[in-house]
């Protein structure tokens, strides 16, 4: 029986939801994280060697990770202690602390699990860290949140940080079988239904045997099919938070879907973003960057168009004017591509913080007084537009800089008859150079 039903003072025939009946009983059990918990995965090897260290787990809600610090625990024949950074506080740590202190002077030594423990300051995590050297508390972590953001570097290095994933929907089948198995009867939904359920819950276990408890208490007369399943389920919202990981994993998985020149992965995730209440100006000006950064002068075009669907989209609202921001996504995943500007742009910084302040060469300096005309301001310069080709082929670098070819041109789109020229307007140069 579940610690939550035994301290609450239930019996062992009080009900109990379908999610903690089928919680494993042990580590072989937990599906979905073999690559963590197999022979071969990291945690696997740490408690075959007989060793453990405090660990951070990360991962979605629903996919394990407290029934695993609690079989971790088990395995070693540690007291499982648990807390939560949402209700807990220094009081709580304290006492807990203290008891493991106590604890280990009996020879009895204290896993403590730490529930979405990003939420602790940076000055709790902090007091993690005498105890967890000291090895009065191997302590388990959890969080949905990016542990490199999200917690000190001091506790970071102190603990091994393991992913765990979103569960597949092989893993979710079969949690569906063990759900029916546990009830005695099978769960009265189609195949086509079964696979919407799975659906809605999105990779969360627990979230999914709580909607087959709600099916099974249904008991309809009928199978229920996808429509049956979705008429009488609320579907869960996308796991998307616009200031944390889901945030940046997708905008990074849009843009390098755009510059991977992938229009139906690129729409994919635009449509991620915006079902999951992205504010659609935000992903306008990065499609502007990107047009910038990533499509340059090899369509031009595209930065144009980039910014008119920003205005379209100010102008119209949703959900009219989100079709201009997906105008703007296929244009720009089918243009050719070109960072020559954004990496000459960069270079070019780099040479000025180098160079200082080395003043330009006479000939391209005006010479509005007398004196600077004595000075050979202006002395020599040739006027472009007289030259034959419009090009005279000056050096307008500093005197006491060499050239430096900050841009070349890719080849692709216009780019290529940018290219053409310049190699051109190169060859003149050198002819009259030498």
């Amino acid at each position: 029986m579940s610690d939550l039903f035994v301290s609450a003072g239930l019996e062992n025939d009080a009900p109990r939801p379908l999610a903690d009946r089928l919680r494993p009983q042990k580590l072989e059990d937990v599906v979905g994280q073999d690559h963590l918990i197999g022979p071969e995965g990291p945690l696997g090897r740490m408690l075959g060697s007989g060793r453990l260290a405090s660990m951070i787990l990360w991962g979605p809600p629903g996919v394990g990770k407290t029934t695993i610090a609690r079989l971790v625990a088990d395995h070693a024949d540690m007291e499982f202690v648990q807390l939560s950074a949402v209700f807990s506080g220094v009081k709580d740590l304290r006492e807990a602390f203290a008891a493991a202190k106590a604890r280990r002077a009996t020879g009895r030594g204290t896993l403590l699990f730490v529930d979405e423990i990003h939420r602790f300051n940076r000055a709790q995590q902090d007091g993690f860290l005498p105890y967890v050297e000291e090895g009065i508390v191997t302590l388990i972590g959890a969080t949905t949140e990016n542990p490199s953001f999200e917690l000190n570097s001091a506790l970071l290095s102190r603990s091994q940080v393991f992913v765990l994933k979103r569960l597949s929907d092989e893993a979710m089948t079969l949690m569906l079988a063990k759900a029916a198995a546990e009830m005695d009867t099978p769960l009265p939904v189609t195949d086509d239904g079964r696979a919407a359920l799975i659906n809605f819950a999105d990779g969360d276990g627990r979230y999914l045997l709580n909607l087959a408890e709600e099916i099974f208490a249904i008991a309809p007369n009928e199978p229920l099919d996808a429509k049956g399943v979705a008429a009488v389920l609320q579907k869960r919202a996308p796991a998307y938070d616009k200031g944390q990981d889901a945030h940046y994993n997708l905008i990074s998985a849009l843009h390098k879907s755009i510059r991977g020149s992938d229009p139906d992965a690129a729409l994919y995730w635009l449509a991620r973003m915006l079902d999951g209440g992205e504010d659609p100006l935000y992903i306008a000006r990065r499609l502007i960057r990107l047009a910038s950064e990533d499509i340059g002068l090899a369509d031009p075009l595209a930065l144009m168009i980039a910014n008119e669907a920003m205005n379209t989209y100010r102008f119209l609202g949703s959900p009219e004017g989100e079709l201009a921001i997906a105008h703007a996504v296929v244009h720009m995943a089918t243009a050719p591509k070109s960072n020559a500007v954004y990496v000459a742009f960069k270079a070019a910084m780099r040479a000025a913080k180098d160079t200082g302040s080395l003043t330009p060469p006479a000939h391209i300096l005006n010479a509005p007084t007398q004196l600077m005309k004595e000075q050979g301001y202006g002395a020599g310069y040739e006027y472009d537009h007289d030259a034959e080709g419009g090009f005279s082929g000056q050096n307008y670098f500093p005197d006491d800089m060499a050239r430096v070819k900050f841009y070349d041109p890719k080849g692709q789109g216009r780019e290529a008859a940018i290219k053409e020229r310049l190699e051109r307007w190169e060859e003149i140069r050198r002819s009259k150079s030498s």
